[in-house]
């Protein structure tokens, strides 16, 4: 199982929770304090909603969501193989789960660009990492490029 993920900035979660949830004919798969993800069947795609006032309609990050670790280090190697640099995460927490990624380096208008698994749910956005931001670690350059 492959997914195109995308998380968009919102201003007001509920409301957008009640858009997509009527656009999608789906309820969120996770619902948490400034959070919502759906797991939308069709299309395949996993929305992640980021409550962020006043950059509502905004680009948070894109991602693509894979079955397990071995799909994550055979994408790494893949990108890595064609020049990519990525910053590592692996056991990590964001987004109310547990989670081993990658995120490419790169991209040439500054996108953020997610390659990951979720392991397991968590309660919290960041586990125990207090004081860190979810997801921002797209925008901290790589210390070096992969080995493939």
């Amino acid at each position: 199982m492959s997914r195109l993920q995308l998380a968009l900035n919102v201003d007001d979660l509920d409301e957008s929770v009640a858009f997509y949830s009527r656009l999608f004919a789906t309820e969120p798969a996770k619902l948490r304090a400034g959070y919502a993800n759906f797991a939308v069947a069709e299309p395949p795609l996993k929305l992640v909603l980021i409550q962020n006032p006043g950059k509502g309609g905004s680009l948070n990050h894109l991602g693509v969501e894979v079955a397990d670790t071995d799909a994550v280090d055979a994408e790494q190697a893949r990108l890595a193989e064609a020049g990519f640099a990525s910053v590592d995460e692996r056991d990590t927490t964001c987004c109310y789960a547990k989670q081993d990624k990658f995120w490419v380096s790169g991209a040439p208008n500054g996108e953020a660009w997610e390659i990951y698994t979720v392991l397991a749910d968590s309660l919290t956005p960041n586990g125990e990492a207090d004081g860190q931001e979810c997801c921002t670690t797209a925008l901290v350059q790589p210390t070096s490029a992969q080995e493939p």
